[in-house]
């Protein structure tokens, strides 16, 4: 086959699926959202002291089985929030994928802590749970008690899994991990609502889970986040926090230590609950769709489509493909053709220390993260591609 004949086979199979010019996600607004929003206008409780917040994080609690969900205003937010509750401070090391969104690494330098990076696996797009273990073991040593980076002399507070595009990592293997080498479990599960791993939703495995609402994501607030807990204490701690430390009193303003103006507006909750009514309907759709970029791709050869882990439900957030590395090179042309049809595709995230700001952190050998920089492409993937006939 050809390289054009190879390219223009991609547009074909994602033209296929889409139908037409489609964009890479888009938030559906389909239920109750208008109906909501008005009711926070006409009386007038807009900000962070309304019914739909409540609402909103029982909903959320429900449908997770979390104890505990706390809204906040965005998922960069709602993962920051989390290494402060558990305890990431200032030179700490935190360890996260290189192949992630920024907000990931950003999110732990908003601590003072520093991004260590690891690999992942080309299977699942998730982190590499077994390279970890051997990694941990080779730079790892106990100091008090506490495991410290032998090249840093660093603590090592905490591990980040992100579940890239809504598949879930191998959290079994990481929980099992993390409680050997004595470090934290906290879910970068910004990508994930309703992706569940053995019949249990994302986001329940370690101590605290961060969620994302972007306009983007299979739910959306406009710009929301919110943290998972099933920790009572966890969860008060992130109250406080994230409402700027203030202790109740009728009218002293009295702040105990510092905190964040992090707390979700109703007006955006009163969207989260129209979209929450609808959560168990987008994921069908999205899986739908998912399994028709499987099919499309499936007799297209030099290019596989990205299915669900073994044992996973997925919400297929973003569709991927992955190019063979014979055919790598093609990655741009790829990206160029599709666009230029009005198939909107985008790249994996710049692998963290390809970034300017991140060169200088710690890292395993991440070949993978750079080998699947060179060949993952995302695909259009809004929910309303699965309502199609």
């Amino acid at each position: 086959m050809t390289d054009e004949a190879f390219v223009q086979g991609i547009v074909a199979a994602v033209g296929g699926v889409t139908g037409g010019n489609a964009p890479l996600h888009v938030p559906d607004l389909a239920g109750n959202e208008w109906a909501y929003v008005k009711e926070c206008l006409d009386t007038g409780w807009v900000s962070t002291a309304g019914a739909y917040v409540g609402r909103f994080e029982a909903m959320l609690a429900e449908y997770t089985g979390a104890r505990n969900a706390i809204a906040v205003v965005n998922g960069t937010a709602a993962l920051h929030a989390c290494l402060m509750a558990v305890g990431v401070g200032p030179g700490d090391e935190v360890i996260c994928p290189a192949a992630t969104f920024v907000a990931t690494a950003n999110a732990i330098t908003y601590q003072g802590a520093v991004p260590h990076f690891v690999d992942v696996r080309e299977v699942d797009l998730g982190l590499d749970v077994g390279r970890l273990d051997t990694h941990l073991a080779d730079i790892g040593e106990r100091r008090g008690g506490v495991l410290t980076n032998r090249l840093t002399g660093r603590r090592i507070a905490a591990v980040v899994p992100m579940h890239s595009f809504g598949h879930p990592v191998d959290l079994d293997a990481l929980v099992e991990v993390c409680a050997r080498h004595g470090v934290t479990l906290v879910e970068d599960a910004a990508e994930s609502l309703g992706s569940f791993y053995r019949g249990k939703h994302t986001g329940r495995f370690g101590a605290v889970a961060a969620l994302s609402f972007n306009g983007n994501k299979v739910v959306t607030t406009g710009g929301g986040g919110a943290v998972l807990t099933d920790d009572d204490a966890l969860a008060a701690r992130l109250r406080h926090l994230t409402t700027t430390a203030k202790q109740p009193h009728r009218w002293e303003f009295i702040h105990d230590c510092i905190g964040y103006n992090y707390r979700m507006p109703n007006v955006n909750a009163a969207i989260g609950c129209g979209q929450m009514e609808l959560l168990p309907r987008y994921v069908a759709e999205k899986r739908v769709v998912a399994q028709r970029y499987l099919d499309a791709f499936a007799t297209l050869p030099g290019v596989r489509a990205v299915a669900e882990p073994s044992g996973c439900q997925s919400n297929y957030w973003l569709n991927v493909i992955v190019l063979d590395r014979s055919r790598a090179y093609l990655r741009d042309a790829v990206l160029a053709a599709t666009n230029d049809a009005g198939l909107m595709t985008r790249p994996l995230w710049r692998p963290m220390h390809l970034l300017p700001m991140f060169g200088d952190c710690p890292r395993m050998e991440l070949g993978v993260t750079e080998d699947l920089y060179a060949r993952l492409i995302n695909l259009p993937s809004s929910p309303a591609l699965g309502r199609r006939d």
